[in-house]
């Protein structure tokens, strides 16, 4: 048993998946999650690297999933948290189903928001714990085609930055939010967007890359970090355009039948 533990959500695929191969990879004991029994096959990979690997699948949309993950761990002391499960959701807000976008705010607010206060109490009582948020450059921008996604995104990132305040005195603990941009994960597929622009664009991020950055942004102790010199350059040109302009741009992005074009 190694002296270091790591909980890493939605590690299945894409950025957790990496995320869990870097923590295995520098040491730590793993608990992987995520709510599709691909999480077996997932930590049968982790296993390479020699170290405990336990997986759970459980949905993380509510406190109770969320407690069965922490039940899961046992007791032991978690002295890494990859806070990384989350849903995607594209097509018009008004022709969702409302079970379909409960479970992107449940998924990405609740859960995360639940799961963090429970970590972060313990971490910041004993001032000593690293936690990452995947959080989007998404927040950034009105998310035309994908409102209720960028909507619970801009949450999370303002709820990190926030957090980091709350707790500054607590310099043994860092909490880092990272934000991606467009990644080639199966995110497109599973919100029902492979027929938009953003969904069939071949130079998407690759999911290792972001992850390492996320990962050494967390050992650095930095607040946030936006993976990508790409996402850079539109987060920050983000905020210092309108809304009404933003929105539009998305639009263009995420607006199904727009990979026709």
């Amino acid at each position: 048993m190694a002296d270091k533990f790591a909980i890493i959500t939605g590690a299945s695929t894409g950025i957790g998946f990496e995320l869990a191969s870097l923590a295995a990879r520098n040491g730590y004991d793993i608990l992987v999650v995520a709510d599709e029994p691909l999480i077996e096959s997932a930590a049968a990979d982790f296993r390479q690297y020699e170290h405990d690997v336990q997986a759970l699948e459980a949905d993380l949309s509510t406190p109770e999933g969320v407690d069965r993950l922490l039940d899961a761990a046992g007791g032991r002391r978690i002295d890494l948290l990859c806070a990384n499960a989350g849903r995607g959701l594209g097509h018009a807000f008004l022709d969702q189903k409302v079970e379909d976008w409960r479970a992107v705010v449940d998924t990405n607010i609740t859960g995360t928001a639940y799961l963090l206060q429970k970590v972060l109490r313990d971490m910041v009582a004993r001032n000593d714990g690293k936690v990452l948020v995947t959080g989007s450059i998404a927040g950034y921008i009105p998310g035309a085609f994908q409102a209720v996604y960028n909507g619970s995104k801009a949450f999370l990132d303002s709820f990190v930055a926030a957090l980091q305040n709350e707790i500054k005195d607590a310099d043994g603990v860092t909490l880092t939010n990272l934000m991606p941009g467009p990644t080639d994960t199966e995110f497109f597929a599973r919100g029902d967007m492979l027929d938009t622009d953003v969904g069939s664009d071949p130079n998407k991020d690759d999911p290792a890359k972001v992850a390492a950055d996320g990962w050494d942004a967390l050992m650095e102790g930095k607040a946030a970090i936006v993976s990508g010199w790409k996402n850079k350059i539109q987060s920050a040109v983000a905020n210092v355009t309108p809304n009404a302009v933003l929105a539009e741009q998305h639009r263009k992005m995420a607006e199904p039948g727009t990979a026709d074009h």
